[in-house]
């Protein structure tokens, strides 16, 4: 079983359906994706701050001693936000390049347009528990430093992640290398058409990441969410049982459909084959215009952090560079 592919704008080949890492712990994701690459997946999804690339790297190791060629795999990274500064690019990159013990990445992003305090601590906190911003760093002069990692050979591609339109075109406008690539959280309730359209227009894929509606984010139990979970919505349970899929399936082929790279994420066997089983039906207008018509512009996946005072905030959200504060979108809180 293996997944179809779209074509980057460079002519190179990407699965339209990936393997995601995030949440999924060093215990558990080597065998996962040991296990994912055996069922056929051959993208595999990764980001430095997700803190298990040395396990990732451990399976795509063991993969491909046993016979996988390099170039038979699509790896991903992200860098984080604290390595914003330019002189911080380069090392970062090799880093997590060291970590998944493969000798270049595929496609390399940038995880968010804002930038936290430069150094090694990931979340660099004030005393009352809010992020230290750095207001000064300009996540375009961040893009820039990137682009050379393309002519050094490091990554075949870079991209962004978490923009919104507005950033996102500035950094069209302005750079030698175009993403080729921008990752972001999208499901029915957040069915990001609006992006959707400009990438099409500036040749750039689009990767969907929380396909499913993220039910396990870690601060999901804290918000009050007045929205059916996707994977519970009965009228998406219909249409599943229409197809003899599940509705899992179904969330993932509707963007597939639309031209979308999916990266939903697991580490249970059964659930890593069921999620790139998606190729032996074809959902038809009616299902695809119900699932579009759930778009509500609500939003799962704005990390919260929990301030000394208790209250529950969007992380980063004083930031300069927040993306998501006038872009239409509802935060679930």
């Amino acid at each position: 079983m293996a997944s179809l592919t779209a074509c980057l704008s460079s002519g190179s080949r990407i699965p339209m359906v990936g393997l995601g890492t995030w949440r999924s712990p060093p215990s558990e994701i080597t065998h996962a994706v040991k296990a994912a690459i055996k069922t056929g997946y051959r993208h595999i999804d990764c980001a430095y701050v997700y803190g298990n690339e040395n396990s990732v790297g451990e399976a795509l190791k063991h993969s491909l001693q046993g016979g996988l060629h390099r170039d038979q795999l699509f790896i991903t990274s992200k860098l984080w936000t604290t390595h914003h500064h330019p002189e911080d690019v380069r090392p970062s990159c090799r880093e997590s390049i060291e970590n998944l013990q493969c000798d270049h990445l595929d496609l390399y992003l940038l995880h968010w347009p804002y930038a936290l305090r430069r150094g090694s601590e990931l979340f660099p906190t004030n005393a009352d528990g809010s992020l230290i911003d750095d207001n000064d760093m300009d996540y375009l002069d961040t893009y820039k430093a990137m682009e050379e990692l393309v002519d050094l050979g490091m990554c075949k591609h870079i991209g962004v992640s978490n923009l919104n339109i507005q950033q996102l075109t500035r950094i069209v406008e302005s750079s030698r290398i175009k993403p080729s690539a921008l990752q972001v959280e999208c499901h029915p309730y957040l069915n990001q058409s609006e992006l959707l359209s400009y990438c099409r227009r500036h040749a750039i894929l689009m990767e969907a990441y929380a396909p499913l509606g993220s039910p396990d984010r870690p601060w999901a139990a804290s918000t009050q969410d007045p929205l059916i979970p996707l994977l519970q919505h009965p009228n998406i349970e219909r249409i599943a049982k229409r197809y003899g899929k599940s509705i899992a399936q179904v969330l993932i082929r509707f963007q597939v459909q639309r031209g979308i790279i999916v990266i939903p994420k697991s580490v249970k066997p059964h659930r890593l084959r069921e999620n790139i089983d998606v190729w032996d039906f074809h959902l038809d207008e009616e299902a695809m215009a119900f699932l579009i018509g759930l778009n509500s512009n609500r939003r799962f996946v704005a990390p919260l952090i929990k301030q000394r005072s208790g209250e529950l905030v969007a992380r980063a959200v004083n930031n300069i560079h927040y993306p998501f504060r006038e872009d239409g979108s509802t935060l679930v809180l």
